[in-house]
């Protein structure tokens, strides 16, 4: 699955690296490398939805399996 948007830190529980999807859904990032983890930072990514529940309850968590920035 392909999903592009924006990085976004939420200041939850420890804070969490969300993406804020062009789709309009808010997406756990999970996955990809350090570099991905830029407040604001626009990127095109690949990877794969997991619905099953999460401590952040931001939405569901995306697995990325690749991603570049926009």
């Amino acid at each position: 699955m392909k999903l592009s948007g924006v990085v976004q830190y939420r200041d939850v529980e420890t804070g969490v690296w969300v993406l804020a999807g062009d789709d309009g859904q808010t997406y756990l990032l999970d996955g990809g490398d350090r570099k991905i983890k830029k407040d604001g930072a626009r990127i095109e990514a690949d990877g794969s939805v997991d619905d099953s529940p999460n401590l952040a309850m931001v939405g569901p968590r995306f697995v990325v399996k690749s991603y570049k920035f926009i």
